[in-house]
């Protein structure tokens, strides 16, 4: 039991590490044209995006693929960077069925791409067999789910308050923090290491 709490453990703090927030900027992005109201759908994005993230640890642990840490590293913000303009032109809108299954594969594929970025820390501290880093993979990914919910609650209750208190419309919230993020990620895809050649 010990066990399954410190790779948990580790899934908390990946995400919740105040010094690597690419995460959490991901999360905000994702989060920010929904309401309470849209739970199921958040859930299920959060869900999706942790399956990706686990894929690639697994294919990576297992030797099946392998990606250099600076095009991942310069990947990562562009994910948030793509999550966030997506936001701007569609805030405000109703989202049909085609624009969901693009939604949902998107943030797949972006949790694939987050998965890699932490794919060689998390196999330096996975030891022993294949079969004994199957369990440790399935706890960790616990650990990432929570901590993406613990997120997602945060980001959903400040927009209930921006939304009902400061009165900001559903579509201006959507703008507003898109743009912020976008003003957050550009300096980190600019000072991205795969500019050093």
């Amino acid at each position: 039991m010990s066990e399954f709490w410190i790779y948990f453990q580790i899934g908390l703090k990946h995400v919740l590490d105040i010094h690597a927030y690419d995460h959490v900027l991901f999360l905000i992005a994702l989060t920010t044209p929904y309401a309470f109201k849209d739970w199921k759908r958040i859930l299920l994005l959060v869900t999706v995006f942790t399956v990706g993230h686990t894929l690639a640890l697994l294919l990576s642990v297992f030797g099946i693929i392998a990606v250099k840490a600076n095009l991942v590293e310069f990947l990562i913000p562009i994910t948030i960077l793509i999550t966030a303009i997506f936001n701007l032109f569609t805030a405000g809108k109703t989202f049909k069925n085609e624009s969901l299954n693009l939604v949902f594969f998107l943030t797949l594929f972006f949790g694939i791409i987050h998965g890699l970025g932490f794919s060689n820390y998390f196999k330096t501290i996975l030891g022993g067999t294949a079969s004994s880093k199957l369990l440790p993979l399935g706890e960790f990914a616990l650990g990432i789910e929570a901590a993406q919910l613990i997120v997602v609650f945060i980001v959903l209750i400040i927009s209930y308050i921006v939304q009902t208190v400061f009165r900001f419309s559903k579509r201006d919230w959507a703008l507003v923090m898109s743009a912020f993020i976008i003003g957050v990620v550009i300096p980190m895809i600019v000072e991205s290491p795969i500019w050093n050649r």
